[in-house]
């Protein structure tokens, strides 16, 4: 059985029809994919961008609080050295009880123990410690947790 050639051209047209069809429905769940991953796309860009000023914000802060805690115990250790020659000292309120002896006077007024005078020294230094955490765990939650 041969084809007219009328229907041939109908299947033919039907066909093209049929795949251009197929087509522009593929096309648009192609396009509706796409837009989904480019607003997936521009959320984690601005995911990114946020904790990138996040990540330099507390860079920043940690350069500023370190280099003060630096000058600090260099300051701290600057008095040690002085006080251990002699050129500074160590202002005390303290009394002495007077001495039964009469004709003996004391060579000097009261003084810190040199383990007293370290651990005074070691303390300064921890204070200044404690008080560069605290005004940097200050700064991170007033820069960094409400600043969003």
């Amino acid at each position: 059985m041969t084809w007219p050639l009328p229907h041939w051209q109908v299947a033919v047209v039907a066909l093209v029809l049929g795949l251009l069809a197929y087509f522009a429905i593929s096309n648009q769940a192609l396009r509706h994919e796409r837009d989904k991953l480019q607003t997936a796309n521009s959320q984690l860009s601005d995911q990114l961008d946020w904790q990138n000023s996040t990540q330099r914000a507390v860079a920043a802060i940690d350069e500023h609080r370190t280099k003060e805690l630096n000058d600090a115990k260099n300051q701290i250790d600057d008095l040690q050295r002085l006080v251990a020659a002699g050129t500074r000292k160590l202002q005390l309120s303290a009394t002495c009880p007077t001495s039964s002896a009469a004709g003996v006077v004391d060579a000097t007024g009261p003084r810190l123990t040199d383990a007293a005078e370290r651990d005074y020294f070691r303390l300064r230094e921890r204070i200044e410690t404690a008080r560069s955490q605290i005004a940097g765990l200050q700064d991170y939650i007033r820069n960094v947790c409400l600043a969003k």
